[in-house]
């Protein structure tokens, strides 16, 4: 065998090793604040659709479902912060939540679990969703579906512990004040498990070039 013949079979023996060690590519931090920026806009854009349940004045938002679709599509940091977003600038005096209610104005409300809630899914609901396996749409489905699931129960056991606190109810009654909401949450949940399954197919990149993970 020839030196040439050598150091082929060498390079050929030494490319699947390469290929495994290959880096990701770097992500860009303008684009994840960009995302970032788009998805609190969002959220803030659905305030305007709330429908009153009850009489412990929790209305059924569009919201919770967008802080877990922001999750599910960016995972949990830029989830995080785009619900920290949303959320600081209520406190600095917008109007961003349901019935044009500021941030400020909802931490004497007995709703600020869910406020609360909105931080926590949205971490959950990414770390759960950037599990699954790349290439597998199955899979991807499965994972997101979980981590919408466990999304909206941080967000009705932090609101339940709100309520506990701010509506002077017990455990199990403020938990049961979340039964009216289940069925629609779910259909929420649903949709936003098939977006973030169409925006991860269509736009791998969205997680696999994110700077911040």
């Amino acid at each position: 065998m020839t030196a040439s013949q050598d150091n082929q079979s060498a390079t050929t023996a030494d490319s699947p090793h390469r290929q495994e060690s290959a880096p990701t590519p770097a992500g860009n931090p303008l684009l994840d604040v960009a995302y970032i920026a788009v998805f609190a806009a969002l959220i803030i854009a659905l305030a305007f659709v709330a429908i009153p349940v009850g009489a412990a004045g929790v209305p059924i938002v569009l919201q919770n479902a967008a802080v877990i679709l922001a999750g599910l599509i960016l995972g949990r940091t830029r989830g995080f912060l785009t619900a920290l977003l949303f959320l600081g600038l209520g406190l600095i005096g917008l109007p961003v939540l349901a019935g044009g209610k500021t941030t400020l104005a909802a931490l004497g409300g007995p709703t600020i679990g869910y406020l609360v809630g909105y931080l926590v899914s949205a971490t959950v609901a990414g770390s759960i969703a950037y599990l699954a396996p790349r290439g597998n749409r199955k899979a991807l489905t499965i994972y997101l579906a979980l981590g919408a699931i466990a999304a909206l129960a941080c967000q009705y056991l932090c609101g339940s512990v709100g309520m506990m606190f701010r509506a002077d109810m017990s455990f199990g009654q403020a938990l049961a004040v979340n039964v009216p909401f289940l069925i629609p949450d779910l259909i929420k949940a649903t949709c936003a498990v098939a977006i973030a399954s169409g925006v991860h197919l269509s736009l791998p990149d969205i997680r696999r070039k994110a700077f911040l993970k």
